[in-house]
Order: structure tokens, then sequence, then C-alpha cells
């Protein structure tokens, strides 16, 4: 581009495409925030298609970020809080079901086994051994054989049994709400470096 015509795209650049454009990338986080928590109630039984579509969704609100804003470093950034949305959405609706109609009780350990990092321990309640055992993926369970817990159990059978020390369903909204303040921050700090950028003509950058 040639400095005169880079100058002239420069001036014809309005603080209100800018405010437009702006808003547009803010709604479009929050629809992907809306988006992928309903997706993930659509499908309470099994995460897989929400992480899908939340990764998706977190790609294209970071590629909007880098249209906006003419560099890369925060579209990058953006990366950060949609951990947090991705957690958020994902993990909500399954402990948000699991504490409307999960059925608790107090059950024993009386087996473990681990599979690499898949740790699996049957529990025994009051009426006898339960049909589901607790899944526990990772590398430090923090469970042994004795130990006595309270557990929720799906009685739809959707949902997969789980602590219930570990079911927080205000936690997973207090995640949402971090991710998308994140989100607006950077759609904003995005909005002004790009009207910025426009305006003095300055091309896209990698980082700056």
């Amino acid at each position: 581009m040639s400095t005169s015509v880079a100058t002239e795209f420069a001036g014809s650049w309005t603080a209100g495409r800018s405010v437009r454009r702006t808003a547009l990338l803010l709604f479009l986080g929050v629809a992907a925030v809306a988006l992928n928590t309903g997706i993930g109630y659509a499908s309470a039984g099994t995460r897989v298609i929400p992480i899908v579509t939340g990764v998706l969704l977190c790609l294209a609100f970071a590629t909007g970020v880098h249209l906006l804003h003419r560099a890369s470093w925060l579209a990058l950034l953006s990366l950060l809080p949609a951990l947090f949305v991705l957690v958020g959405s994902v993990q909500l609706a399954p402990d948000l079901a699991l504490e409307q109609r999960g059925v608790r009780q107090q059950v024993t350990i009386v087996d473990a086994e681990a599979t690499g990092k898949r740790h699996t321990f049957t529990l025994r309640g009051a009426a006898g051994p339960l049909d589901e055992p607790l899944v526990y993926q990772g590398s430090s369970p923090g469970y042994r054989v004795g130990d006595t817990l309270t557990v929720l159990t799906d009685p739809e059978g959707r949902i997969a049994l789980r602590d219930a020390d570990r079911v927080d369903s205000a936690g997973k909204v207090g995640s949402l709400v971090l991710g998308a303040l994140g989100w607006a921050v950077i759609a904003l700090l995005a909005g002004w470096r790009g009207h910025v950028r426009r305006r003095t003509g300055r091309h896209a950058g990698l980082i700056l």
C-alpha cells in the first residue's frame, strides 16, 4: 500500500466504524458464552461436544480480536479468559443438574483400580454396593480404600456419579463471568488500539 493510499484510508476511518466493530466483537463474545453454555445443557451427558464447540468459538473470538486490533498479542491474550469460558460453559450444566436432581448418599470406598491416570473406585452405600463407580481422571485423586464420602448420583443416568464436595455450579458461573469480563476488556482494548492503528495508517503486525 502506497503512502498516499494509506493516508487516504486512515483519514476515511471514523470513530463510529471502530465503535460498531467493537460492539460487534462484544456481541460475539457474549453470544459465544451463551451458545456454548446452551450446548452444554443440551448435551449434559457428554463433555466432548461442548468442548469441541467451545474451542471453536474461543478461536473465533480470538480471530475477531486479531482482525479488529490488527496485531496478534491481544488475540493471544484472549485465550486466557477463554479457558475460564470453556471450563464454565462445559461444567456448569452437569454440576447444576446434579445439585437440582441428584441423589445424595454417603458411601465408603471398598476397592480401587488405576489404568494410567484413570482411577476407578468401587463404592458401597447403606443399601449395598453401588452399580456406578467413582471415576477420577488425573495423577492425584486424593481417595483411598476405606475413605467415606458423600456422592451425588443422577437418577436419570445421564451424568456420571460425582463427589458432592466437587460439585459447584456457583463456581462455574463465576468462571463464566470472569471469562466474559476478560473478553469484554480485551474487545474494548482491541477496538481502541485498532482505531489508533488505522487512523495512523499502520499495517497489521504479528505482535504490535
